[in-house]
C-alpha cells in the first residue's frame, strides 16, 4: 500500500512539473493584431484589391493612433490606482479625463469614418463596420476561451 501511495505521489509530482513547464502562448504583438484584423476585414467584407489597397493605409493609421491613445490613457488610469489610496483624491479630475477620453475617441472614429466614406461605397462601408464589430466579438470570445495566454509586456511598442 505504501508503494502505491509513493508511486501515485511521484506520478502527480511529475505530472504537475510537466504541466507547469509548458509555456503559455505569448500575447500577440500589436502589429500582428492589426494585420490579423485587416485580413479578417478584407476577407469578410469582400473588398476588391483596389478598395483594399486604398483603405489599408487609413485603417493602419487609425489602428495605430487608437492603440497609442489607449496606451496613453491606460498609463493615466494605472497611475490613478496608487492615488486612490490617498484620502484627497480628485475624483472630478478623473471623471473629466474619462469623459474627455470618450469624446476624443469618438472624434477619432468620426475622422476615420469621413476618410473611409470617400473610399468605399455606403453599402460596403456598412459591411466593413459590421465586420469590425464581428472581429471584436470573435477576439473577445477567443480570449474568453483561452484565458491562460501570456500577458502583454508592459512596455510593448504601440506604434
Amino acid at each position: 500500500m505504501k508503494t502505491i501511495k509513493h508511486k501515485l505521489l511521484l506520478f502527480l509530482a511529475f505530472f504537475s512539473l510537466v504541466l507547469s513547464a509548458q509555456e503559455n502562448k505569448p500575447f500577440p504583438r500589436v502589429e500582428d493584431m492589426h494585420n490579423r484584423k485587416w485580413q479578417f476585414i478584407v476577407e469578410k467584407t469582400k473588398l476588391t484589391p483596389a478598395e483594399a489597397d486604398a483603405v489599408q493605409p487609413v485603417f493602419m493609421e487609425y489602428e495605430k493612433s487608437l492603440w497609442a491613445f489607449h496606451a496613453k490613457n491606460g498609463e493615466f488610469f494605472h497611475s490613478m490606482k496608487n492615488k486612490m489610496k490617498d484620502q484627497n483624491v480628485n475624483y472630478s479630475e478623473i471623471n473629466d479625463r474619462y469623459v474627455e477620453m470618450g469624446m476624443n475617441q469618438a472624434q477619432m472614429f468620426k475622422n476615420y469614418h469621413l476618410k473611409l466614406r470617400k473610399l468605399l461605397p455606403s453599402e460596403t462601408l456598412f459591411r466593413y463596420y459590421r465586420v469590425e464589430r464581428e472581429f471584436k466579438r470573435e477576439l473577445l470570445q477567443d480570449l474568453k476561451n483561452h484565458p491562460k495566454q501570456g500577458k502583454r509586456p508592459q512596455n510593448q511598442d504601440i506604434e
